[in-house]
């Protein structure tokens, strides 16, 4: 996909060459999170727990209504981390994987301020390598990328995309496009409402009405996305489409648990499966129409 270079405006925060201040793990997104292991591990064993870290790791967008939002500590240096830039220009131009995000974040930005008008709010973009903190709790290396609706950033450790591409096959500049859009898709939905609406159905209801709203979330977020190359076709690449299919493939729960078990648990899936990733990041593509992605009526 050919991206403009981003604006110089964009909200970057780099919190890479600083720790993630274990002190105060607990209190946030991150640390309810590994909370819930024990409970996960006497209900549904080693499996369960796979099952759950590898949903973690792709996509992590419903993180922030998991957590209590409490401070961590200060962060500290560590030695031998890579240092991060100073200002936007510096962070985005550390190296070509924080370009390619922030080209994608700067292109998605100025698409949905289109898209909404008045109603839009600029998101911010956070790199972190390893640990780092946001106003949802602990940031991770193993959650993957994830929205934090707490401090409307998109967090990013840029490792990922080596094993996005790496480890699932999921190789191409789109691919790595795809996964921006998406946590931004998140963002749109914490302005529209939708998170919210989301997050009253997982308090009240079961753990599976619950698990149930979050793969209609995920799946509008994959629509949302694929509305964004829709909005920016004249930027897109032979072959652009048929890597993000491919990375919606990787990433679905069937897929991701077929790996970590070697079964599959419908009733426990969070994003969707393969198929239905796929099928509403090509909606979203199809249309190009935001009110086409809705994935709260209706079948999946």
């Amino acid at each position: 996909m050919r991206l403009d270079d981003f604006d110089p405006n964009i909200d970057v925060e780099d919190q890479r060459g600083q720790g993630g201040g274990f002190g105060g793990f607990g209190g946030g997104g991150g640390g309810l999170i590994f909370g819930l292991l024990p409970l996960v591990f006497s209900r549904f064993g080693c499996g369960g727990v796979a099952i759950m870290l590898a949903v973690l790791f792709f996509f992590g967008g419903g993180l922030g209504m998991l957590g209590g939002g409490g401070q961590l500590s200060a962060p500290t240096a560590q030695v031998g981390q890579q240092r991060g830039g100073t200002d936007t220009v510096s962070s985005c131009r550390l190296n070509a994987q924080s370009l390619a995000a922030c080209n994608a974040f700067s292109s998605a930005d100025k698409t949905w301020a289109a898209l909404l008008g008045p109603r839009f709010e600029a998101p911010k973009l956070v790199f972190y390598a390893r640990n780092g903190q946001s106003g949802c709790g602990a940031a991770q290396s193993a959650m993957g990328p994830f929205y934090c609706p707490r401090d409307q950033g998109i967090y990013l450790d840029t490792t990922f995309f080596d094993e996005l591409a790496n480890r699932f096959g999921a190789k191409g500049d789109f691919a790595q496009d795809y996964v921006i859009a998406h946590e931004f898709g998140h963002h749109i939905q914490n302005l529209l409402g939708t998170s919210d609406q989301v997050a009253s159905i997982q308090r009240r209801g079961s753990a599976a009405e619950g698990n149930r709203a979050s793969v209609k979330l995920e799946l509008q977020a994959d629509c949302y996305a694929g509305v964004w190359a829709a909005q920016n076709k004249d930027r897109l690449d032979p072959g652009d489409l048929e890597e993000g299919m491919t990375a919606a493939h990787a990433i679905g729960d069937d897929t991701l648990q077929q790996e970590a078990q070697g079964r599959v648990v419908p009733d426990s899936f969070t994003h969707g499966t393969s198929a239905q990733r796929m099928a509403w990041l090509r909606k979203g593509m199809e249309t190009g129409d935001p009110n086409q992605c809705d994935t709260f009526s209706g079948a999946l």
